[in-house]
């Protein structure tokens, strides 16, 4: 601020800021990813999931990928992911 370099960008609709500087903040955090997640059947930051649909990985790769994991709530996700 001293400088005048501050600079402000606002948050749009949708977007949640989580300030989880505490235990218990980081647990409240955790357990608001979980209910999004059960109650909308997504997952938050899906990694592979957002790489397919910006198209930074194809279909193939995926398959590769999905193939590598282990038995998982996640493996199965996006398996349903790549057969919508």
């Amino acid at each position: 601020m001293q400088n005048k370099n501050l600079t402000v960008q606002l948050i749009g609709r949708g977007v949640a800021w989580l300030d989880t500087e505490t235990p218990a903040s980081l647990l409240q955090a955790s357990n608001f990813f979980g209910v999004i997640e059960e109650r909308q059947g997504l997952k938050v930051a899906c990694i592979e999931e957002i790489a397919f649909k910006k198209n930074f990985i194809n279909k193939d790769e995926l398959h590769s990928r999905i193939s590598e994991m282990p038995n998982s709530f996640y493996r199965d996700y996006l398996i349903r992911m790549v057969a919508e």
